[in-house]
C-alpha cells in the first residue's frame, strides 16, 4: 500500500474537515465516491480514514458511513498522538507562531547527560534553546539536543524557523515515533525570566520530555519543553479497545 497516497488523502481529508469544507456532524461522501475521487483502492482509503479516527476527526458508522466530528481545540492545544512541530501546531489552531533563539552550541554528552537524555555518552550534540512565541506571548521554552551525526548542517538560522521541515524536506528524513513523559517541575529563574512569570503567581511548570527516533530507529532528538501554566494544554483522542473474553 503505497504510503504516498495514503497521506494525500488523509492530509487532504484532514484539511476539508478542518476548512469546513465537510461541517460538524456531516457525513463525509460514501466510501465509493472517495474511491472515485482520489483514484484509490479500498484498502488505501480505509488506511487513511482510520487515521481520522484515531486523530479524533471521524466516526466510523456501521451501515451509515463516516461522520465528521471534528471541532476546533482552545488555546494553545498540543497533540499528543501526533508529532507535531510548534509552528504546525500554532496555524492549526490559527494563531501566529514567532521563535527567537537563545543559545545555539555544540557538545559532547558526558555520562550524566547521557542518563536523562538517553543519547550515548560521547555523542555529538547540536544544543538549542529557543523561546516560542504564540501572537506575541512567551508561552514555550525548549531544550533541544539534537545528535550531529544525524542531523548534518543543522543552524541557528534553521532552528529558528522549523528544524522539522529541514529535517523532512531538505535531509529527507522520516520521522517517527516519540515517547514521552509529562511532568510538574518547579520553575526556574531561566523560567520566570523568559516566559515572564510572577514566582509569586506561579511556582511549577508543565513540562514535556521526548525522545523522538527516525525510520532507522535512530534516536535524533531529545527535548524538554518548559510551557507557561496558564496557557498549557495537551489534546488527546483515546479509543476504547474491545475486550475479548
Amino acid at each position: 500500500m503505497p504510503k504516498s497516497i495514503y497521506e494525500t488523502i488523509y492530509k487532504d481529508l484532514k484539511q476539508k474537515i478542518e476548512n469546513d469544507v465537510f461541517a460538524y456532524q456531516e457525513l463525509l461522501p460514501s466510501e465509493n465516491t472517495l474511491i472515485q475521487t482520489y483514484h484509490c483502492s479500498r484498502n488505501t482509503l480505509r488506511r487513511a480514514v482510520s487515521r481520522l479516527v484515531s486523530d479524533g476527526y471521524v466516526q466510523t458508522m456501521q451501515g451509515k458511513g463516516v461522520r465528521n466530528i471534528y471541532q476546533p481545540t482552545a488555546q494553545t492545544a498540543f497533540t499528543i498522538g501526533e508529532i507535531e512541530s510548534f509552528r504546525e501546531s500554532a496555524l492549526r489552531n490559527g494563531h501566529s507562531p514567532l521563535t527567537k533563539i537563545l543559545l545555539f552550541t555544540e557538545f559532547t554528552i558526558n555520562e550524566q547527560q547521557a542518563a536523562y537524555t538517553g543519547f550515548p555518552a560521547g555523542k555529538d550534540i547540536y544544543y538549542i534553546q529557543r523561546l516560542h512565541y504564540l501572537d506575541s506571548m512567551p508561552l514555550i521554552l525548549n531544550h533541544n539536543y539534537f545528535l550531529k551525526e544525524a542531523v548534518p548542517g543543522l543552524t541557528a538560522e534553521i532552528a529558528e524557523n522549523s528544524i522539522y521541515d529541514y529535517l523532512e524536506h531538505t535531509l529527507h528524513m522520516t520521522i517517527v515515533n516519540s515517547k514521552r513523559i509529562m511532568t510538574v517541575e518547579k520553575m526556574t529563574q531561566i523560567d520566570e525570566k523568559y516566559l515572564k512569570l510572577n514566582a509569586e503567581d506561579y511556582n511549577c511548570m508543565a513540562v514535556v520530555s521526548s525522545q523522538t527516533y527516525n525510520s532507522d530507529g535512530v534516536m535524533f532528538e531529545y527535548t524538554q519543553s518548559r510551557h507557561r501554566p496558564d496557557y498549557f494544554r495537551f489534546y488527546d483522542n483515546a479509543v476504547r479497545k474491545t475486550n475479548t473474553p
